[in-house]
C-alpha cells in the first residue's frame, strides 16, 4: 500500500495497484454544515482515503474532527475504539478508549483563530469492504494557530465485520465553516 498522501500513477492511463481514484469531494459553501456525508460507496477498492481541511464555527481555538461509518446507515452506537497520540510543541499526550460512539480524526481550527486558518487530516479506512474483520482507521493531521497548534496520529476500529459504504465526518464543537473541504479517494 502507498505511503499516506503519495499517489502512484500510471503513464499509460491504466489503473495500477496503489492508484488513487477520486470518488467525491465536498466543499462547504457560505452556510456552515453540521456534517459531511459520503454515501453509496462501492466496494471495489482495497482501501479508502479522505483528505480534508476544516475549521468549526464554535468560539474556541480548536475543535475535534470525528468519524462514524456504517453499512447502509451510520453506526451511532458505542462500537468504536480509539487510540490517540498528539503533541502541541511542548507536551505529548497518548490515550486509548473503548466503546466510543465515534473515532477521533484529529484537531481542527475554530472561530477564535484567524479566518484563513484550517486544520488538516488524512484519514485511511483500511480493508473497508472486507467482511471477515473489523475495520481499522488511521489518521495523520494537525492544526496551526500561529504560534500554537497540534499534530497527531490517531487510529481506531469500528467493531463490525460489515463493509463500509457510508461515512460521516463531523466536529465535536460546532459546524464546519465555509471552505472546509473533504475529498474521498478509493485506493486500488
Amino acid at each position: 500500500m502507498p505511503i499516506l498522501g503519495i499517489m502512484a500513477s500510471s503513464t499509460s492511463g491504466a489503473n495500477l495497484v496503489g492508484d488513487y481514484e477520486s470518488i467525491a469531494t465536498v466543499t462547504v459553501g457560505a452556510t456552515s454544515v453540521a456534517s459531511i456525508d459520503f454515501t453509496s460507496i462501492v466496494g471495489t477498492y482495497s482501501h479508502l482515503q479522505i483528505r480534508g481541511i476544516a475549521r468549526t464555527a464554535t468560539a474556541t481555538t480548536y475543535g475535534g474532527l470525528r468519524l462514524q461509518v456504517g453499512n447502509g446507515s451510520i453506526d451511532t452506537g458505542a462500537n468504536y475504539n480509539t487510540h490517540d497520540l498528539y503533541g502541541d510543541g511542548s507536551t505529548t499526550t497518548a490515550s486509548g478508549t473503548t466503546n466510543n460512539t465515534n473515532i477521533y480524526g484529529g484537531t481542527i481550527t475554530a472561530a477564535s483563530l484567524g479566518a484563513n486558518m484550517f486544520g488538516v487530516a488524512v484519514v485511511d479506512i483500511l480493508d473497508y469492504a472486507n467482511t471477515n474483520k473489523y475495520k481499522t482507521v488511521r489518521t495523520l493531521g494537525g492544526a496551526d494557530g500561529n504560534g500554537s497548534g497540534y499534530v497527531g496520529i490517531n487510529s481506531g476500529a469500528w467493531r463490525s465485520t460489515s463493509a463500509v459504504n457510508t461515512i460521516k465526518l463531523f466536529s465535536t464543537s460546532g459546524n464546519f465553516t465555509q471552505y472546509s473541504s473533504f475529498a474521498l479517494y478509493g485506493i486500488k
